[in-house]
């Protein structure tokens, strides 16, 4: 149970994240109220590794988009406070007296943001645009919700006061090019359907989109602090941008 004097979940999506559930929830058990982890068809084993820390274990293959799995994992949750996590996150200790100290007297109408540190290719990324990277994950049930998009969803804030936590998230990302480019194709493909048959797209935009996203993050946010990592990164952003935009073009010229 908490410290705290109100009650918190802890909420997970997840699909075949058994290489890294474990660390994600070994970081949050003992402290908080409840787990919930709610599973899209995962097909190995990580719902046996959830359900070694929680009896609050759901499966939903009815894929509707990650802002709609979000929903309907919220409205399983029974504390008053919910705080998402990743599969691939882990919660430091700093963060997690953070989180205690704003339970023992949070105020009303807020939802709290936390800096993330992420890792790619065994290197953490402090710049690049991608470091500070202050997201929105912690408020309460009642007062807050994920919006319906496919990908990059967003919790709904409007009216809400807006705090940040000390302490840090750590976010273990992408660990090979593999697994890159597979996460990136589903978010690609996603970006595509979302704005099929409502947003234009051309080879030109498809370019200098591209080449905006390299110059930004390798430039302008000092991705070449980050060294080589960091000039993978800038490549591979640019490449998926790209992408992404090339495949909008693709099915609007059919």
């Amino acid at each position: 149970m908490t410290l705290g004097k109100h009650s918190i979940t802890v909420a997970v999506i997840t699909k075949n994240e058994s290489a890294k559930l474990a660390s994600c929830l070994d970081s949050v058990a003992g402290w908080v109220d409840e787990i919930v982890v709610y599973d899209s068809g995962s097909e190995d084993n990580t719902l046996e590794i959830a359900r070694s820390y929680t009896d609050k274990v759901f499966t939903d293959t009815h894929w509707e988009g990650f802002g709609r799995q979000r929903q309907k994992a919220q409205q399983q949750i029974s504390s008053e406070f919910v705080l998402w996590l990743d599969a691939d996150e882990v919660v430091t200790p700093e963060l997690k007296e953070s989180i205690l100290k704003v339970l023992n007297n949070p105020e009303a109408g807020t939802i709290w943001s936390i800096n993330r540190r992420t890792s790619v290719f065994g290197q953490y990324i402090d710049h690049s645009g991608w470091s500070p990277d202050w997201v929105a994950r912690f408020y309460r049930v009642n007062e807050a919700q994920y919006n319906d998009s496919l990908v990059h969803e967003k919790i709904e804030t409007q009216g809400l006061a807006q705090q940040k936590l000390a302490g840090r998230l750590l976010h273990h990302t992408y660990d090979t090019l593999d697994h890159y480019n597979l996460k990136t194709a589903s978010y690609s493909k996603a970006w595509a359907d979302q704005r099929e048959g409502r947003k234009k797209s051309t080879v030109s935009m498809a370019v200098i989109h591209a080449w905006g996203c390299f110059l930004k993050m390798y430039v302008l946010k000092l991705g070449f602090l980050d060294g080589r990592k960091g000039f993978i990164l800038a490549w591979l952003s640019m490449n998926a941008t790209f992408m992404k935009y090339a495949d909008l073009y693709i099915r609007q010229s059919k």
